[in-house]
């Protein structure tokens, strides 16, 4: 049986960016910025982001559907968490990948 090229994940892959599309808005960022501390209820999620609970609650429905988040109900509270707390390393590599091209360009109007 002769090597045969190895397949592509491809349902990895869109399974991987599902979880990207989950993060991808400034909220949905500001909201795992404020869950890295632990579990909070949707309401005070649409305070500390300064938006209206009906926008944060479709945010929160995106970032449920890509993995990022789960929900606790208590009453008529809905509390949420992060579903995998990594989430804030790849959060941080993100800000590193933009320190380290802030870097490269003050370099190169320096050297302008």
């Amino acid at each position: 049986m002769k090597n045969q090229p190895k397949k592509t994940p491809w349902q990895r892959f869109e399974l991987q960016a599902e979880v990207i599309q989950g993060l991808a808005h400034p909220i949905r960022l500001a909201i795992v910025d404020l869950l890295r501390a632990g579990e909070v209820c949707v309401c005070d999620i649409a305070a500390a982001v300064g938006a209206e609970r009906s926008n944060v609650s479709r945010h929160l429905a995106v970032m449920a559907k890509g993995g990022i988040v789960s929900t606790r109900k208590d009453g008529l509270k809905v509390f949420y968490r992060l579903r995998t707390p990594c989430i804030v390393d790849f959060l941080a590599c993100a800000t590193r990948t933009l320190e380290h091209d802030l870097e490269q360009r003050a370099r190169a109007l320096a050297d302008a």
